[in-house]
């Protein structure tokens, strides 16, 4: 018998050679590490007894681990890249942060600090002449920094809230409007003929604020519980129905108020109902009202629906001429500190209006000293924010969670532009003076206070929008 050939293995160890000049295992025929397929030369087996083979070897060189490699069936795996890892790209991927309107918190703070800028600008000169200021100049800007400072640290602790926790008040807030507007009639604080504010103790406020949120909330309550009922006519009839006796108790006493609450109503319901024409029509109709005011309003005053000095302040509108010193003297003086302002203003403080010729000035008609001492850069600069906030509504509405946030945002965006259009149509005359003040800016504590409330149902609106990675 032929003697068979050693193959010399490292360390001096010896192992039969098989056919094709390849070793064999010399343990039991079970192949070492280093006999296996891998992508690289096994570290254990360079420091073993078995020499290391390099993976693609020649043809017939490497032992395949399986009947299915022997087959040629078998692919390799891929390698991940090196620094990837799937579980932290998978938990990127599903990472989600909330939403924060930071743009509208800064327009808010910058309206409410231009607005204490211009509060002192215009009330100066009448606080340092009032005995009961104590000649102090700036005793409006005080009075109305120290409200709107409270306001916002409310407005930071609602816009941390879940909104759908307003909701539950909701039927609350709505029988609460009508029990102050009620108490506001019979036992309210009566200024300059109208009765607007209720005193509880040291402290009297403006219900008309509280009932534009709690309406607000009660609409956007319901029209989310009948959803897409709303469309029919019989529930849009229905829904406006739960607004009208309150928008009429309002007017009674403050007509601006009413004109506001009915505008709510109708942009909610526009916003929220597919067939646009009835509304368009009743834009209609109220272009022609306004048309035609003078003898609508000598008729609603013929049968005590409209007070006289409502029915002065129409008259002052389209003839302010007839009477300057009187009914038309708070137009004109305003008309004559726009006029003057020019393209760039008089400059901040120089106003010549404020000294006494213009009433209110640091309420109602603060546009006209913007005008003046701004001029119309100044008064464009601020309709560009305001549009710029009406956009940002719109921005959060259409990303809203769930339609009672969007109608909620829409609630106040409807509030927000109406009064803002409403003031500075009665500023330069486009319509009949109705004592509505500029959001933000005007000299208001209840109104600057519940305005930042419903900022912080917005932002709470906002960060309850997710944004995934």
């Amino acid at each position: 018998m032929a003697k068979r050939r050693m193959a010399a293995a490292p360390g001096g160890q010896t192992r039969p050679a098989g056919a094709g000049g390849q070793a064999r295992p010399a343990y039991g025929g079970r192949p070492m590490d280093g006999d296996r397929r891998r992508t690289g030369t096994n570290p254990a087996a360079q420091s073993g007894p078995v020499r290391p083979r390099p993976v693609q070897a020649q043809s017939g060189s490497v032992r395949p681990r399986s009947a299915q490699a022997q087959s040629g069936s078998a692919r390799p795996r891929p390698v991940p890249a090196q620094g990837y890892d799937p579980q932290e790209a998978r938990a990127q991927k599903k990472k989600v942060r909330h939403f924060y309107d930071y743009s509208l918190l800064f327009s808010i703070i910058f309206l409410t600090a231009f607005g204490l800028v211009m509060i002192y600008s215009a009330s100066s000169y009448s606080a340092q002449l009032d005995p009961r200021y104590g000649g102090n100049g700036a005793y409006f800007m005080q009075r109305q920094g120290a409200i709107a400072a409270v306001g916002f640290v409310v407005l930071f602790i609602v816009s941390k809230m879940d909104y759908h926790f307003f909701a539950k008040f909701s039927v609350l807030g709505y029988v609460m409007s009508y029990v102050l507007m009620i108490a506001v009639s019979l036992v309210g604080t009566e200024a300059n003929g109208k009765k607007r504010w209720l005193g509880i103790g040291p402290v009297s406020f403006q219900p008309t604020e509280f009932v534009k949120i709690a309406l607000i909330l009660m609409l956007a309550a319901v029209i989310t519980s009948v959803g897409h009922r709303i469309n029919r006519p019989k529930t849009a009839l229905s829904v406006a129905a739960l607004a009208l006796p309150l928008a009429g108790l309002i007017a009674m006493n403050n007509l601006s108020s009413g004109i506001i609450v009915c505008g709510i109503v109708f942009v909610m319901l526009f916003v929220a109902c597919k067939v646009k024409w009835p509304f368009f029509a009743m834009g209609a109709a109220a272009g022609g009202i306004l048309a035609g005011a003078g003898p609508i309003g000598n008729a609603l005053l013929q049968i005590g629906l409209l007070k006289p000095y409502q029915f002065n302040r129409i008259e002052a509108w389209l003839n302010p001429e007839s009477d300057p010193t009187g009914n038309g003297f708070q137009v004109l003086q305003g008309l004559y500190a726009i006029g003057s302002g020019g393209l760039v203003g008089q400059g901040l403080g120089e106003s010549i209006q404020k000294l006494g010729f213009l009433p209110e000035s640091q309420n109602d008609m603060i546009f006209a000293i913007i005008c003046e001492e701004l001029g119309l850069f100044g008064a464009v600069s601020i309709i560009l924010i305001f549009l710029f906030m009406i956009y940002r509504f719109m921005v959060i509405a259409n990303n809203a969670p769930d339609l009672f946030g969007a109608m909620l945002v829409v609630g106040v965006m409807g509030h927000i532009a109406i009064q803002v259009i409403l003031n500075i149509a009665v500023v330069t005359n486009t319509i009949p003076n109705t004592g509505i003040t500029l959001p933000f800016i005007s000299y208001g504590g209840t109104s600057i206070l519940f305005l930042l409330v419903e900022m912080g149902m917005v932002l709470s609106v906002s960060n309850q929008i997710k944004l995934e990675k």
